[in-house]
This record gives structure tokens, C-alpha cells and sequence, in this order.
């Protein structure tokens, strides 16, 4: 079958602008955000949350597997972030066994006393702030951000991270802490992600002291726990 040039001509063209458009939104935007508290120090395990100002995202349908030790009666990493729907497993390398909870309203589950790696992970299939107990040891207690927006990361100990999104379109980002003296929602600020292609952002912070059980040895109780 014979096409007309002139339609043939339309369909490149037509072709050739949707090439450039997905170019043009394929190209990233890095975000480099700096979290410090209320006397200038750097906060470190600060999430850090981009959402698209219009709030649509496309998230992967199976979140790869993350892992939350225990490591030392203690959770490692103490601050994870998360996307919604990730499974968490909750190995176990102390030679005491631990149980591990949350009564968070984001995610409510229990993996019963145990030692080594437990069978079957937790989905946390609920945006929000899920925080982690241990039954046994009460000194033990771990946070777990679930966040609904696929770019998100976690500042290191010079309260910095790098979050990398496509651009072309303004995004939402905001900060949470553990230790946050007021409402997440607060730290918002809209940034248009088309101007450049790396953009600084800053937040201070305000936190509260933390306060945490007293940690102590758990007598006689070592070849049971």
C-alpha cells in the first residue's frame, strides 16, 4: 500500500515530537537537600520526601525485599525509609531472641519471639510512620518511614542527601525526623523541577530532645531470650 508523502510526512513529524517530549521529561532533576537543627548542626537519619506537585506517581508493583537487623539488642539501620508496599524482613543476629512489634496505626503486626531470620517478611502496604519495639528488650526502638513517593532518601551525617525525579514538573518536598518538634506538613516547600538540573534545598529544623529507656543487661535471663 502506497502512503502519501504529505501523510507520511505528518506521521514523522507527529513521531519525531513525542521522541523530544519523552526526551525532554526522561532528563532527571537532582534535588540536594541539607537538613541542620535550630543551632545550625547537621541532622543526620532525616527523611526526605519528593512528591510531584500534582500527585501522580508510578510505583514499581513489587518493591524490592529491605532488611531491618538487630543487631548488638538494637535495631540497624534505627531510621529506615521505605516505599509503600516494600516487604521488610527482620533478621534476628543476637544470640538472645527478640520480638519484634508495632502498634503504629500505618502498619499494626508482631513477629513473635524468635532467633535467626524470620519466615515470612512484614509488607508495609501503608503510607506513614511506623515505629518498631522489641517485647522484650524496651530500650529497643526503630522507625520506619513508608513514603508514597518513589523519590525519597535518608541524610547521612552531614544531613545531606540527593534525591534524583524526573523533571519537567514542580514537586512537593518535606522533611521528617524522629526527633521533629511540630507537624511534618510543616516543612513543605514547592519546587519546580524544570529550571535546572540540580537544585538546593534547605530546611532548619526545630527537634526535641530525645528521650530513650534506659538501656540495662537483661540478668538471668540469657539462655531464654
Amino acid at each position: 500500500m502506497r502512503i502519501r508523502p504529505l501523510r507520511a510526512a505528518g506521521v514523522t513529524i507527529v513521531w519525531l515530537a513525542m521522541v523530544l517530549i519523552s526526551h525532554a521529561y526522561a532528563e532527571p532533576v537532582e534535588f540536594v537537600a541539607k537538613v541542620t537543627d535550630q543551632s545550625g548542626k547537621p541532622v543526620g537519619d532525616a527523611v526526605v520526601i519528593a512528591m510531584p506537585a500534582d500527585g501522580k506517581v508510578a510505583l514499581p508493583p513489587r518493591p524490592r525485599e529491605e532488611i531491618i537487623d538487630q543487631v548488638d539488642k538494637e535495631f540497624a539501620p534505627r531510621v529506615k525509609a521505605i516505599m509503600v508496599g516494600t516487604p521488610v524482613t527482620f533478621p534476628n543476629r543476637d544470640n538472645v531472641r527478640h520480638h519484634v512489634f508495632s502498634f503504629s496505626p500505618a502498619k499494626r503486626f508482631e513477629v513473635p519471639l524468635y532467633a535467626g531470620r524470620p519466615a515470612q517478611p512484614v509488607v508495609f502496604d501503608k503510607a506513614g510512620i511506623v515505629v518498631l519495639g522489641c517485647n522484650i528488650h524496651d530500650w529497643m526502638v526503630g522507625y520506619v518511614y513508608v513514603a508514597e513517593s518513589p523519590y525519597f532518601g535518608k541524610t547521612d551525617a552531614k544531613g545531606t542527601v540527593v534525591l534524583t525525579a524526573p523533571a519537567g514538573q514542580p514537586y512537593v518536598l518535606r522533611v521528617w525526623h524522629p526527633q521533629l518538634d511540630g507537624p511534618e506538613d510543616a516543612t513543605r516547600r514547592t519546587v519546580d523541577g524544570a529550571g535546572a538540573a540540580r537544585i538546593e534545598v534547605a530546611w532548619t529544623v526545630a527537634l526535641k530532645p530525645e528521650i530513650r529507656v534506659r538501656r540495662a543487661p537483661v540478668a538471668g535471663h540469657a539462655n531464654h531470650y
